[in-house]
């Protein structure tokens, strides 16, 4: 026929792209398609190029005449010609012939199932949830095709054109808004409620009563890692409301972190204030610090070292860990405060001048303290002082407008 043997090729990479071994039977090429076909559409955001090659692969080896050839002298063969040519259907074309719809040819060819909506709920979680990993169990309600007829709505699974929208699923209505002024409105049909189709009342499935769907109670089990952020999504795919004719949409978990009542995170960094009093800030400290997973940290200060206020100090690998690589850690940063006491007595401020440095050098004389005008300090809250001189500001200015609009006067007529 070719008049010379065809030189062998490849003949392992389609079971491979199927992850099934040369021996598999029909049923198991089957359902290793469909798996990895589920997975890998495009509409569910999956690879196009993987779904095309699985489609390839399942073509050539669910064809008897075809896998013979493709065993024996591999890819090329096909190629060339042998067993009525490569693979040549659309890789959807394959798709639709497992979940409905004709294969290779008729009003299938080229339709594209409609996807349905993602839905998305948000998730709340503690910081010590985010550093340590947990797990928490759901119970949500959706919409699954009825298993009794399939989706179909009917016990017949025929179905009627909805004579009310002509089966377009919407109707136009038309409202007169003035003298030659009209306006069209297009909503959905309330007859067949935007499907386009009627079930007759005596036809209608028993179970879910000619709705196509019922609902169903389902438990997912969702899985935060340690170091994920707030806002960070967890996506099951294919796990929201189904619909005849449509691609399953997921479920979208958005974290959302709740305040913590010590630590603040920034990125994969810890915050944590720490306040000392002035003792501690000049002769020394220590406390311990629980931390998010329990653990008890010793804070102290290096013999001879002195707290300024609002000072930092960080410790390195005490931080949030890395999303993914939960084995590498940020920084724990302290912001100290340091509270003064409100009065000293005499006694104590003299105790004190012992203590500490001296003043410094350039004090007032008794002769340039006479010659000074003596004043008193007074405790003030600068921002409400400041909020205070702004609203005077503002009536003053608006008290020299009213002031300055003198009433115009015209002059009589003679």
């Amino acid at each position: 026929m070719f008049g010379r043997a065809p030189k062998k090729s490849d003949n392992t990479r389609y079971y491979e792209v199927l992850g099934v071994p040369k021996s598999a039977s029909q049923d198991e090429l089957k359902k290793a398609y469909r798996k990895a076909a589920i997975k890998n559409h495009p509409d569910k955001g999956g690879d196009p190029e993987k779904f095309k090659e699985l489609a390839q692969a399942y073509e050539v080896l669910s064809d008897p005449e075809k896998r013979e050839i493709y065993d024996q002298y591999g890819e090329d063969a096909l190629k060339e010609g042998m067993g009525g040519g490569g693979p040549s259907h659309s890789p959807f074309d394959i798709f639709e012939s497992f979940f409905g719809g004709g294969f290779g040819g008729g009003s299938s060819r080229g339709r594209r199932q409609k996807r349905g909506e993602d839905v998305v709920h948000t998730l709340k979680v503690s910081l010590e949830d985010l550093y340590n990993g947990t797990s928490k169990k759901l119970s949500l309600s959706r919409n699954v095709l009825c298993p009794k007829c399939k989706g179909k709505g009917s016990k017949s699974g025929a179905s009627g054109r909805c004579s009310g929208c002509q089966g377009s699923g919407m109707k136009v209505s038309i409202r007169q808004l003035g003298p030659g002024m009209i306006q069209q409105m297009q909503h959905v049909c309330p007859e067949c409620r935007g499907s386009g189709e009627v079930i007759s009342d005596k036809d209608k499935c028993g179970q879910c009563k000619g709705e196509k769907v019922v609902q169903e109670k389902k438990v997912l089990e969702v899985h935060v890692d340690k170091g994920m952020q707030h806002g960070q999504k967890i996506v099951f795919q294919g796990e929201a409301d189904e619909a005849p004719d449509t691609v399953t949409g997921d479920i979208v978990f958005v974290l959302q972190l709740k305040d913590h009542s010590k630590f603040k995170r920034k990125f994969d960094d810890l915050f944590v204030e720490h306040s000392l009093s002035l003792t501690e800030a000049l002769c020394g400290f220590q406390f311990a610090l629980t931390h998010l997973d329990g653990r008890q940290l010793l804070i102290k200060s290096n013999p001879g070292e002195i707290i300024k206020p609002g000072q930092y100090k960080a410790i390195n690998d005490e931080g949030m860990p890395h999303y993914q690589r939960p084995f590498i850690k940020g920084k724990l940063y302290i912001h100290f405060n340091v509270d003064f006491p409100d009065m000293l007595s005499p006694d104590q401020c003299r105790t004190l001048e012992k203590i500490l440095p001296p003043r410094p050098g350039n004090q007032l004389t008794d002769m340039e303290l006479d010659e000074c005008e003596e004043t008193t300090l007074h405790d003030v809250n600068i921002e409400e002082e400041m909020r205070r001189k702004q609203q005077q500001q503002q009536q003053e200015a608006y008290d020299e407008d009213d002031e300055g609009s003198a009433p115009r006067v015209q002059c009589a007529q003679q």
